[in-house]
């Protein structure tokens, strides 16, 4: 097995709806602040972003608040939650919050209390016999990390 390779992540954010005005979520206490006074926030029942969440309003002591008020999401980004009413926050990975365009995605969690979700590659036996090192060499090229960027991963850079 050839090792691991980094390729890109992406982090948790927050988006609002279309012309909403745009709260602060710049440090902890100012998205705390943000969180707990929304009508309902938005996010997802499962996936990494959704279970990261659930557990960080525990450790901020502010699970009860904004669960008793939360608009959770079965499937699909959360951003929808605030085109059709039923949130004025919602909480997503950042690729995912791009998927609904209408949103506005006001950026991501404080660095203190973000969760990053990492993708990389890794080939080992039949990927290197069966064309394992072609797409790998794909994935890590220019237009495949272009793709990335463009859909709100943060992309790594290449060691030389």
């Amino acid at each position: 097995m050839t090792g691991l390779r980094p390729l890109a992540r992406t982090g948790v954010g927050v988006a609002v709806p279309p012309d909403a005005p745009v709260p602060d979520i710049s440090t902890v206490d100012a998205f705390v602040s943000a969180v707990t006074s929304a009508r309902s926030v938005a996010y997802s029942r499962s996936g990494p972003s959704g279970i990261y969440f659930a557990g960080l309003l525990e450790g901020l002591g502010i699970a009860g608040e904004v669960k008793a008020r939360a608009t959770v999401v079965d499937s699909g980004p959360t951003a929808a939650a605030l085109l059709d009413g039923r949130a004025d926050l919602a909480i997503h990975q950042l690729s995912e919050l791009i998927l609904v365009p209408e949103a506005t995605v006001v950026g991501p969690l404080p660095e203190d209390i973000q969760e990053y979700t990492d993708f990389s590659t890794a080939l080992g036996g039949v990927s290197l016999a069966a064309g394992g090192q072609e797409l790998r060499a794909f994935l890590h090229g220019p237009e495949a990390r272009s793709a990335c960027a463009a859909n709100g991963l943060e992309v790594f850079s290449e060691k030389a």
